[in-house]
């Protein structure tokens, strides 16, 4: 379970994120929707301790990120927005890197690395260099480098961005297959497509603060639309104006 309580963040005079709390369960895919600038990113960031927050606090499992990072990083797994990966080392080695720095064996290395390039289907990549791979096939070898310790709670920033349909279709499967054998997975997006696919519960960020919280159902119940997009753009319009 991933906890945000009373979040915030600032960079200068900018107040990226004002004040987010939420709750990401176990066996859940909760989305944090918003437009591009809503704090998506800078959450997720301080839910997984790449940045410290000027208030509040961000627990992983009961852990406080800030006060144990190693413990909780160990309970996550994380595909950020940028993949990251080293242009010389085949999809294989980056795996098998990762898993040791993870903590694995060199045995536990070999047999996680094998089952995630099988259940990824990553079997045509395994052994090329990463330099010239395409944006899904990064996405993929940063989603199986993500899920090489087993985490519990699995984080991913916008994890279909500059994806085709059939990796789309693909990621979306692995994100509603992890859920169902009860991971918690917790993504940001600003795609209401994801979250007609795969969500269980929608977090709708703006402007730094939560404008509402729900499952996709109890959203539009609340505003009193049949469609997701005219629910969001409500909600969102609301957030607007409560801090004009």
């Amino acid at each position: 379970m991933i906890e945000a309580q009373n979040l915030q963040k600032r960079f200068g005079t900018t107040l990226a994120v004002e004040d987010v709390s939420f709750t990401a369960r176990d066996g859940c895919v909760t989305a944090l929707l918003g437009p591009n600038g809503a704090g998506k990113t800078t959450s997720l960031r301080l839910l997984y301790g790449l940045l410290q927050p000027d208030g509040g606090k961000a627990l992983v499992d009961g852990i406080v990120a800030a006060d144990e990072p190693l413990a909780a990083r160990h309970r996550l797994g994380v595909l950020p927005d940028a993949p990251g990966l080293y242009g010389r080392l085949t999809a294989r080695e980056h795996l098998l890197y990762a898993a040791r720095l993870q903590g694995l064996s060199a045995a536990e290395a070999e047999a996680h690395t094998a089952a995630l390039l099988a259940r990824l289907d990553m079997g045509g990549i395994a052994d090329r260099r990463s330099a010239g791979f395409s944006q899904g096939e990064r996405r993929k070898v940063a989603l199986a480098r993500a899920l090489l310790h087993d985490p519990q709670n699995v984080v991913l920033d916008e994890p279909t961005n500059g994806l085709d349909v059939p990796a789309t279709r693909a990621m979306r499967k692995t994100v509603r297959e992890l859920a169902d054998g009860g991971k918690c997975v917790l993504f940001s997006t600003h795609i209401l497509q994801e979250v007609s696919a795969v969500c269980d519960r929608v977090v709708v960020l703006a402007r730094g603060r939560v404008a509402a919280e729900g499952t996709p159902a109890e959203l539009l119940a609340r505003t009193g639309k049949s469609h997701l997009e005219d629910a969001f753009v409500q909600l969102i319009g609301t957030e607007e104006g409560l801090g004009a």
